[in-house]
């Protein structure tokens, strides 16, 4: 699989790394392919840091034409548009197939280019304002961290680059590769809860993040018991309604939320990881019955369970497994 990064002059350090770090290391021991990787500059010039440093990068844009995946990397000076070739180049990579992943952002370069007209995107929440108003036909949701639009995806600032790549190893090649991913480079397999949890706000007491930790805790280890906001409070020694306050300030999202994705990554993992009846993986996490899981999975996945596990599972495999009988 050919992945070409593209950066303008001025680089994005964190997005760099994180481009590098996932598409730039053979990882094929975990399930991933050998990924033919390279970022290019998309403008004339040397490419520069904000600490002085200056990159030497080989190629131009022109590589994006042999590309199954473009990243599309933080684009800063929104003064300055991209150039048009290279917007061209995106344009003749989504027709003919292409993946696009803007990162940060990235989403402006893909507003630019025409490629989010109608669509939902996301990005850094200081800019959501802003690339709103440029691009009034695409819904820009602020409050997430990723967004996923088939051959179009967008994610939010910074290191939510890391949550993006994360997201799109888990649908290509499955929970299993995703999870092991997550695991080299020693970060969550998923994040809960959007940007809102990163906009400046008060913080809750650290008595209370801490009890919250521990009932987070418990609450993965207990995924089959049925956890309403009233057992859960009664756990953080707090009433329902500080509990449920102090679980948004810290996770940026509502317990059921934060518990029913808890319930589809375990419920994943299950399905691709062994041979289980979907009855008893949907009683294991929680959902008690198979039309529960299935009526969330296909809501929340796009395919029912048994739908996943045939087209996952083989693609979650260690290579050495392939071939087996």
């Amino acid at each position: 699989m050919i992945v070409t990064g593209v950066t303008p002059n001025m680089i994005g350090a964190l997005s760099f790394g994180i481009a590098t770090e996932v598409f730039g290391y053979d990882r094929t021991a975990i399930g991933l392919p050998p990924f033919d990787f390279r970022i290019v500059p998309a403008e004339d010039g040397p490419i520069r840091t904000r600490y002085g440093a200056t990159i030497n990068l080989d190629g131009d844009v022109s590589r994006i034409d042999e590309s199954d995946l473009v990243l599309v990397l933080p684009w800063e000076d929104f003064d300055s548009p991209p150039p048009e070739r290279y917007l061209e180049a995106l344009r003749r990579a989504y027709d003919r197939g292409a993946t696009l992943m803007g990162f940060c952002s990235g989403t402006f370069v893909l507003g630019r280019a025409g490629l989010l007209a109608g669509r939902k995107a996301t990005t850094h929440w200081q800019n959501s304002v802003y690339i709103a108003s440029q691009f009034p036909d695409v819904t820009i949701d602020a409050d997430v961290l990723y967004v996923d639009e088939g051959r179009v995806l967008t994610g939010a600032g910074s290191a939510a680059g890391l949550d993006l790549c994360l997201h799109w190893v888990r649908r290509e090649y499955g929970a299993r590769v995703a999870n092991a991913l997550a695991r080299s480079v020693v970060v969550p397999p998923h994040r809960d809860g959007g940007q809102a949890q990163y906009i400046v706000s008060p913080l809750p007491e650290v008595g209370d993040s801490d009890r919250l930790v521990d009932v987070l805790a418990w609450m993965r280890m207990n995924l089959h018991e049925a956890l309403t906001v009233e057992v859960l409070a009664a756990k953080a020694l707090m009433s329902p309604r500080s509990f449920a306050r102090h679980f948004r300030a810290t996770t940026g999202t509502t317990p059921r939320a934060w518990l029913l994705q808890q319930r589809l990554h375990r419920a994943e993992e299950l399905l691709e990881g062994g041979d289980l009846p979907v009855e008893e993986v949907a009683r294991r996490v929680g959902f008690g019955t198979a039309a529960a899981l299935r009526d969330q999975f296909v809501r929340r996945r796009g395919v029912p369970p048994r739908d996943y596990r045939r087209a996952f599972r083989s693609a979650s495999e260690c290579p050495e497994e392939e071939g087996a009988a």
